[in-house]
This record gives C-alpha cells, sequence and structure tokens, in this order.
C-alpha cells in the first residue's frame, strides 16, 4: 500500500520486539505513552500521520479488576488524549481509527450483537472503552472530524500475547508434548465468544478509514465458540483426545490414557463474566465489501503450528489434524447417545 508505518512504544527496562521482529527494520517506533499528552502532540507534529489508528490499551478484563484507574487513565482518558491532540494540531486530513471491543456489550441480552445494540459493560476495562467509543463519536459530531469505532470481537493470531487464554490454550499443549508442562490450567471454560483472525480484522480496520465517510461498524466472524470447544478442538489437533470428568470448579480434562491435562482454579474467575457474545457484521460486509477468510478450525490450527514450530515439535497438515478432530466429536456423539446415524 505504499504506507510509511509510525509505532508508539513505552520506555521499559527491557527492549522485546519478538513480536514485530520479522517487519521491524520497516517501522519508524517512538518513545511515548498515552499517559503523557506532550508525547503524542509532539508526535503527531513530528510524523503528520494521514491515519492514526489507536490500538493502545489496558486490554486485559481480569487485569482490569485490579488495576481500574491505570486501565480507566490509559484505555478511556488515553483516547481523550488522542483525540484531542489531532484537534489542536489543525490538521484536517487526519482519519482516527479507534479501537472498541465487544465487551461493550458485557451481559446484553440480544442473542447476536450488532452497531444498533445496547451497550452493558461489566468490567473496568469495558467500561473504559465504553468511553473511549463515545468520546470519538463525541469529536466527531462536535469537531467534523473524522473518527470512526471498529466494535471488534475477538481476534487472534499466533502473536496473541500469553495471558490470553487462547494462546495460555496452544502454548499449554505445546509444552505439554514437549513434556515441559503436565496440566493447563483455567477458570470458566464455558463462556462463549466470537472468534476471528487477527489478519482479516486488521484489514477491515483499514478499510473503515478507506471511506468517504466515517461510520462505527461490529467486525466478527458471525460464529460462536466456547473455550471449551477450543480446548478440545486444539488438543485433538495434537493428538490429545479430551474426556471431562467432574463438575464445576472440580471439573477436570483428562487424555485418552486417563491422566489429568486440564484443571481449573478459582484464581483465574472474573469478578464479572461475560458468559456469550455473538457479533453480526452484515452491515461491515455490505459497506467494506468485507467477510473473514478465516475459519474457526483454521485459526486454532495457525495457533498450535506456531507454538509447535516454535518448540521444534512436528505436527500434522491441516487436514490431517481436521479429520482427526472430526472423528473425537463423532466418537463423542457415540458416547452420548449410544448411536450415531450415517
Amino acid at each position: 500500500m505504499g504506507y510509511e508505518v509510525h509505532g508508539v512504544i513505552r520506555r521499559c527496562s527491557t527492549f522485546n520486539t519478538k513480536r514485530i521482529d520479522h517487519i521491524f527494520e520497516k517501522l519508524n517506533l517512538h518513545y511515548g505513552d498515552l499517559l503523557d499528552s506532550s508525547s503524542i502532540c509532539s508526535l503527531i507534529c513530528e510524523i503528520e500521520p494521514n491515519e492514526i489508528y489507536n490500538l493502545a490499551a489496558q486490554s486485559h478484563v481480569k487485569v482490569s479488576f485490579e488495576l481500574p484507574e491505570y486501565t480507566t487513565e490509559c484505555t478511556a482518558i488515553g483516547t481523550l488524549r488522542i483525540l484531542q491532540a489531532i484537534k489542536t494540531s489543525k490538521r484536517e486530513n487526519i482519519k482516527f481509527y479507534n479501537a472498541s471491543t465487544s465487551e461493550l456489550y458485557g451481559k446484553t441480552r440480544c442473542n447476536s450483537q450488532n452497531e444498533d445494540t445496547p451497550f452493558f459493560p461489566v468490567s473496568p476495562y469495558a467500561i473504559a472503552k465504553l468511553y473511549a467509543h463515545y468520546i470519538t463519536i463525541n469529536y466527531r459530531e462536535s469537531y467534523n472530524m473524522f473518527c470512526v469505532n471498529g466494535i471488534l470481537f475477538n481476534h487472534e493470531s499466533p502473536r496473541r500475547g500469553e495471558t490470553f487464554v487462547t494462546k495460555k490454550i496452544t502454548r499449554a499443549i505445546a509444552n505439554i508434548c514437549k513434556h515441559t508442562q503436565c496440566v493447563l490450567t483455567l477458570g470458566n471454560i464455558d463462556t462463549y465468544r466470537d472468534w476471528g483472525h487477527a489478519k482479516d480484522y486488521v484489514q477491515a480496520m483499514y478499510l473503515m478509514l478507506q471511506q468517504n465517510e466515517p461510520i462505527d461498524l461490529v467486525i466478527c466472524s458471525n460464529e460462536q465458540h466456547s473455550v471449551r470447544e477450543f480446548c478440545e478442538m486444539s488438543f485433538a489437533f495434537a493428538g490429545i483426545y479430551l474426556q471431562w470428568i467432574g463438575r464445576g470448579i472440580n471439573e477436570v480434562g483428562v487424555d485418552q490414557h486417563n491422566k489429568v491435562v486440564i484443571k481449573k482454579d478459582e484464581k483465574y474467575l472474573r469478578a464479572s463474566e461475560v458468559n456469550s457474545l455473538l457479533g453480526d457484521c452484515s452491515k461491515a460486509k455490505r459497506i467494506l465489501k468485507w467477510k473473514p477468510t478465516y475459519t474457526f478450525p483454521k485459526l486454532v490450527y495457525e495457533m498450535l503450528r506456531s507454538d509447535f514450530q516454535e518448540l521444534a515439535l512436528p505436527i500434522d497438515d491441516y487436514d490431517t489434524c481436521l479429520a482427526r478432530y472430526a472423528i473425537y466429536r463423532c466418537a463423542e456423539t457415540v458416547k452420548r447417545q449410544g448411536s450415531i446415524e450415517v
């Protein structure tokens, strides 16, 4: 696309660029912080950007209960600082994208969520994002700025941080197969999420800033899967077939040799849990001419393969893994129903 890409990084004692090493030489990185208005203003004046993508936040939901003030300062007020810096720069050609989130819907009673679904946030992170969402709209309407919110549902990739459940699962499976870890410990595995691939969603983000008029859109896969299903699929891809024993917090997942590989711990439960999210991106499909290209199994496989390759472990091709999971699901159906129609 011919873009000159600039990014903002925070000063810390260790310089970790692991997830961007493959493109590091192509980037222009600057020190800055959303807690520091002066750094934001200076960078906008220095770089003179045409597009700004605000992807920065304290984005871990559970951590937001432990650090509510910091989460609000960074995620909510940080967005305000960027918007105000754009406004005072008087550069009318700047287009601003704000990463909104499906966590805004929280405990909504709607079966699926679109741009018109009422918000019901239930975590400090989601409430901070709600402020960021509405302040973006406020600056758009008050100052005629090109500002948009992308309400992105969960998006994953091999670069996902290891404190997030999807990466925690695939990394643990690789470690279990490497015999450096025995058990994966999780919290609530019966929450349902709309998971997509970050690559697809970044394409949608880009397209949102190429429109003639600013508009807020839901970006999602239109599919819903549980953490339990993510576990079953990713373990099956690795040749480990889960059986569930027990109930509640005492439930465990055992492999085909009756060895416990998954257990639960209350410390991973959230103070207020969002049980189910399912997006409806029909508006984005119509306006952006966009649709997700990754299926859920393909996403799971790519994440698992990356972790296996990092540990120099062999993994079968995608079709073989998918067939293995299909056999596992068929066997589970037979166990539950006693028979299966072919």
